[in-house]
């Protein structure tokens, strides 16, 4: 029989030896992924270079192994929903679209050009209202919708953006109660933080709250930044769901004692599945992964079609939601999150929340930057929910429930970085194109529309290569 000598221990297995540990380790030829704990408790506070650098290779083996029943794969008595609940019955199958797991590993749908991108149609996912009772089997519309997987690079900054821009739209509501307060009289003030405008808000002496003319975001002025609806508030709060609705991981944090007050709530025999600090190496990795970056062509038509297209995508305004850049004051990512609520791990659970500065790795010091040293975060996004369909123009209104609370109709404005590295296109995956999915803009988007199908061919052909241009780039790696 031919046989080969084992690789020796490689890099990444190396630097994970750095990080603290709980449990025993396993064979390393066991069929499971979560072979050792990482300890929460030793994350805390600014993380130096190499323990960050070896906490996100941890989540990169957990994000992309392929779970097993060993691990705990499969929640024969959980349900999908977001508050912990139990099935009436099993599920006859432990692979299911709906009822999970539907995929191994987290790799198996963010995987478009490489980990961590995309998903293609045929990795397309299902989700409901999802907050309690969830226990039924069906992708049927009318149950389930149906959504194609965003690319997660950048995520670190996006959700960095998302919390100062949560920060400014409450501190303008806490002056607008205290001046109401403070006059006796009705106070008005416009909701807006970095060129984004979330209409306005009044205040009254009594501390009542006029909430109607708030545009785009939830009552309570936090900005959920991820999922294609914009109702997950943080990467911990999307990792968690995430992992129980799709593979049947149950995280201790939502799932465990505290909250159930049993070890193996979805009643698959294991106990512990994933723990805090497993998420926290989960959102580690996630956090620092490197944005999407600007190619440029070797061809030079191509360069100067791409030029052209720019300066027409502002014209026609497709600018103004998908703003080129957003100004970030730091690239201090904390662990849990201030937005962390119940579900997840948060800052009152921790002594100290770790603190992941993406500032020590090498494609920060590439990110354009204002004269304040202010990062111009290049995301051609707004971090806004807007009405996306109307009567004439439905193809983006195309889901039949709502959820949380968000209309059927109103979707987060995609950010564009990676678009050309990332198709197909829309909610469902199912526009094939880019000059597709620009043509099936309606709602607020109706009018940057129009312009773009009365431009000529050749100008909306500049478009389509200058979005060409915006791409991740698969051999990046983050040192």
């Amino acid at each position: 029989m031919n046989t080969r000598r084992l690789k020796a221990p490689s890099l990444a297995a190396l630097v994970l030896a750095l990080l603290p540990l709980s449990g025993t380790a396993a064979e390393p030829w066991a069929e499971r992924v979560v072979t050792d704990h990482v300890d929460q408790a030793t994350l805390a506070g600014p993380l130096d270079r190499a323990t960050l650098l070896a906490l996100r290779a941890k989540g990169e083996h957990l994000f992309a192994g392929r779970f097993t029943v060993l691990d705990g794969v499969g929640r024969p008595l959980a349900t999908q929903a977001i508050i912990p609940t139990k099935r009436k019955r099993p599920p006859e199958t432990s692979f299911a679209r709906t009822s999970g797991m539907d995929a191994n590993s987290c790799a198996s749908c963010h995987n478009q050009p490489v980990t961590g991108g995309a998903g293609d149609f045929v990795a397309n996912v299902f989700v409901s209202e999802g907050f309690e009772s969830f226990d039924f089997d069906s992708t049927d519309p009318q149950f389930s919708n149906e959504r194609g997987s965003n690319h997660l690079f950048g995520a670190g900054l996006v959700e960095l953006l998302a919390r100062e821009i949560t920060a400014d739209l409450k501190t303008i509501r806490k002056a607008a109660l205290a001046e109401a307060r403070a006059t006796g009289t009705p106070v008005t003030r416009e909701l807006g933080s970095k060129g984004i405008d979330y209409g306005a808000i009044t205040a009254h002496p009594d501390g009542v709250l006029d909430m109607s003319r708030i545009e785009g975001v939830d009552a309570d002025l936090t900005v959920r930044p991820f999922s294609q609806k914009g109702v997950m508030t943080s990467l911990r709060q999307f990792t968690v769901n995430a992992l129980n609705h799709h593979h049947g991981m149950q995280p201790d944090e939502r799932f465990g004692m505290r909250w159930t007050g049993e070890r193996d709530h979805d009643g698959d025999g294991h106990d512990d599945e994933i723990g805090a600090g497993d998420v926290s190496a989960i959102v580690a990795w996630q956090a620092t992964l490197p944005p999407p970056v600007r190619n440029v062509p070797d061809d030079e038509s191509w360069q100067a079609a791409a030029a052209r297209g720019e300066a027409t995508f502002a014209a026609i305004g497709c600018a103004t939601c998908h703003k080129p850049s957003l100004l970030l004051a730091s690239l201090k990512f904390s662990d849990p999150g201030p937005a962390d609520m119940a579900g997840t791990l948060r800052t009152s659970d921790v002594e100290d929340p770790a603190i992941y500065d993406l500032g020590l790795l090498a494609w920060a010091s590439r990110l354009p930057r204002n004269d304040k040293g202010e990062v111009l975060v290049p995301l051609f996004g707004d971090l806004k929910r807007h009405r996306i369909a109307d009567r004439q123009v439905a193809v983006l209104g195309n889901e039949l429930l709502a959820q949380r609370f968000v209309e059927r109709n109103v979707f987060m404005t995609a950010e564009l970085w990676g678009v050309g590295s990332t198709d197909p296109y829309g909610h469902r995956n199912d526009l094939a194109s880019l000059d597709a999915v620009i043509r099936a803009h309606g709602g607020e988007g109706r009018e940057a529309r129009d312009r773009y199908v009365a431009l000529t061919d050749d100008e909306r052909g500049t478009i389509i290569a200058f979005l060409k241009t915006l791409v991740i780039d698969a051999e990046e790696e983050v040192k």
